[in-house]
């Protein structure tokens, strides 16, 4: 089961030593970071990704970026996450290197469909799957839901929102390809 740990260090109120520490000491937990740092600008994203990588490497984790391509490609990250209505994944599959991997967010089968039908995706990220501490408004989908979108899909999903190793087992029984959390791995 592939383990996806989504950061956000001004949930936990972490400076950027701290969040590297952190995703240092668990990397040999996760097969891949997600860095979610939205409210840092271009250059500070950059370097932060590129310290990530510095911290897990030899621990065979992938690190992506969350929605920046051009931060992806600069800083040498091994892919990127599209949120949901992002661009599209063969656009970006277009201009990335070889081997680069592409996440997506989804939330509905209409949105896998959408995204299947583009191409270019590696996975599907499908949440919120459970109720989740760092998701305070929204609709939560279930677990019958991601089993529904883990039978459509031909595409690996990934399954986020509220997970702990009960929910992360759940999960794997309905179908998804991996679990995907902040506080779980945080």
């Amino acid at each position: 089961m592939i383990r996806h740990l989504v950061t956000d260090r001004r949930r936990f109120g972490l400076d950027a030593a701290e969040l590297l520490r952190r995703v240092a000491a668990g990397s040999a937990r996760v097969d891949v970071i997600q860095v979610r740092e939205r409210d840092l600008d271009d250059r500070a994203l950059v370097r932060l990704v590129r310290d990530m990588l510095d911290a897990v490497r030899g621990a065979g984790t992938r690190v992506l970026v969350n929605d920046r391509v051009d931060v992806a490609i600069a800083a040498g990250a091994g892919g990127v996450h599209l949120r949901a209505d992002s661009a599209a994944a063969s656009r970006v599959r277009a201009i990335a290197p070889p081997a680069f991997m592409i996440g997506r967010s989804v939330h509905s089968i209409a949105e896998v469909d959408e995204a299947v039908r583009d191409g270019g995706c590696d996975y599907l990220l499908f949440g919120t799957v459970f109720p989740s501490a760092g998701k305070y408004e929204g609709h939560v989908a279930g677990i019958d839901a991601l089993a529904a979108v883990c039978r459509r899909s031909p595409v690996p999903i990934v399954a986020i929102g509220g997970m702990n190793e009960e929910r992360a087992r759940e999960a794997a029984a309905a179908g998804a390809a991996g679990v995907a959390g902040v506080g779980m791995f945080m």
